[in-house]
């Protein structure tokens, strides 16, 4: 398949190359880049002219749930995981159909990310590709008390737990340092777990060649968790300047999710409790200020969402959402696009085949008729959509 009379957005050196091809192989992978005057094509071959539009790397968003129940009081941890795979599933295919063509979970229920990865890798469904976390491991009173995480005590707890959301296939493994937002009398700044317990599950990751993700809301739990070898921090609600600048020199990654705390409308609509909303527009003004502070000390920051990532929030997938509010925020326009492609790959570990637009990279790509690197606005209107070299979304 040949992709013609493209504009190839260069995400990392901000570069537009114009009036290129792109060839992708039946693996469904980049095989050539040259100049649309001077390919050669095979008359079996599929054309796609996008007619100048500006094509870019496939999304990638890396905080999402696909199994999550609103409001989250419905949770039944005895769930059938039957029904969990098919809500999950229809989540799934709203991201891809919404430009997300890989995503990465951090926790869903009866480890339904996982199936749905394998279920996609052999076809049975359309899916993003998938990097999951299986279950969250959480403390039995923690933050993921009531939603089907995996529930553990002590170094040896977290360990094997750690080991078992592994050995079950998962990619990389999520704990909870701090509380969060979703209960009433809950609150993000109080630290939920011991050094001995985040140990068990970084020493866990580092025999797998993996990482750990943590959920945290304070300075003082991040610290703590960086010291300890945690590589990956969600949300930051509370992050002073110092720490983002220890997490900046230790080449961490923050994905701020911003919209948790700026979706109200959002929130109402899928029948939140008053007191989830509440606790979010609480710590809402100085999330918004952490995620400066994370900005101005210079944290790869990552695209996330804590909700279904194509689920739409104000008339726009929730990817999007939170891409526009972590550029008004004061990130760039260009490292907010680097946040949804060439750096979220980087946190994946997937540099050297997701998240740019080069030779041997997956076939991943949307088009625009706008330049995203200009302004972000224009990936309003995505006109093609190819995950692996297929088309998921043709140009009308």
């Amino acid at each position: 398949m040949w992709i013609t009379n493209a504009k190839i957005v260069d995400v990392v050196t901000g570069e537009i190359g114009k009036d290129a091809a792109v060839k992708v192989d039946k693996f469904g992978l980049i095989s050539e880049i040259t100049n649309s005057t001077q390919i050669s094509i095979d008359k079996n071959e599929k054309i796609i002219d996008i007619d100048g539009r500006f094509l870019s790397p496939g999304l990638i968003s890396c905080h999402a749930h696909l199994s999550v129940v609103f409001p989250f009081s419905l949770t039944d941890e005895h769930e059938n995981p039957a029904i969990t795979a098919f809500r999950a599933a229809q989540r799934a295919a709203e991201a891809l159909k919404a430009g997300m063509t890989t995503i990465r979970c951090v926790h869903e229920q009866n480890q339904v990310d996982l199936a749905l990865r394998n279920a996609a890798k052999v076809g049975w469904f359309e899916s993003p590709r998938i990097f999951g976390a299986g279950r969250a491991i959480s403390t039995p009173t923690g933050h993921g008390e009531g939603a089907g995480c995996s529930y553990a005590k002590d170094f040896d707890g977290f360990y094997k737990a750690a080991i078992g959301e592994f050995e079950a296939g998962a990619d990389h493994i999520k704990i909870f340092i701090t509380g969060g937002l979703a209960k009433a009398g809950e609150s993000s700044d109080d630290a939920e777990m011991t050094d001995e317990e985040i140990s068990g599950v970084v020493k866990a990751a580092r025999e797998h060649d993996s990482y750990v993700v943590a959920h945290a809301g304070e300075s003082k739990a991040i610290m703590q968790a960086l010291r300890l070898g945690v590589t990956s921090f969600e949300h930051g609600y509370s992050l002073d300047g110092s720490t983002a600048e220890a997490l900046a020199g230790a080449g961490a990654f923050l994905t701020p999710t911003l919209c948790v705390t700026r979706s109200e409308s959002w929130m109402r609509e899928k029948g939140f409790e008053e007191a989830s909303i509440q606790n979010a527009l609480a710590v809402s003004d100085r999330h918004l200020q952490s995620t400066k502070n994370a900005i101005k000390a210079g944290i790869t920051l990552i695209n996330g969402t804590d909700y279904p990532p194509g689920d739409m929030v104000d008339g726009i997938p929730a990817a999007l959402h939170e891409l526009f509010l972590m550029n008004k925020a004061g990130l760039s326009t260009i490292k907010s696009f680097q946040s949804i492609t060439s750096n979220a790959a980087l946190l994946l570990k997937q540099e050297n085949f997701l998240g740019q637009i080069k030779p041997k990279f997956a076939g991943d790509f949307i088009a625009t008729k706008g330049n995203p690197l200009e302004d972000l606005e224009n990936l309003r209107e995505i006109d093609l959509i190819i995950k692996s070299g297929k088309i998921i979304k043709e140009i009308a």
